[in-house]
């Protein structure tokens, strides 16, 4: 591989063949990151859900044991 970019000038190395390889696997890096940010906002919903669920649940029973007192 380094014979191959020995005679190339710098901006080929550094801009032309990263460009290249955005154009050819751009979609499929869109494609990955667009699933990882789902996938993790899916799981902030998950856990925003099951924290309120649990703050009611407990809320419900502190309230419903103080009224048994009664």
């Amino acid at each position: 591989m380094r014979e191959i970019f020995t005679g190339v000038p710098w901006w080929v190395k550094w801009i032309v063949v990263p460009a290249i390889a955005l154009l050819v696997f751009g979609g499929l890096i869109a494609t990955v990151v667009g699933f990882l940010i789902g996938l993790l906002f899916k799981l902030l919903i998950l856990v925003a859900v099951v924290g309120g669920l649990i703050y009611v649940v407990r809320k419900f029973m502190a309230g419903s044991s103080s009224r048994s007192d009664w």
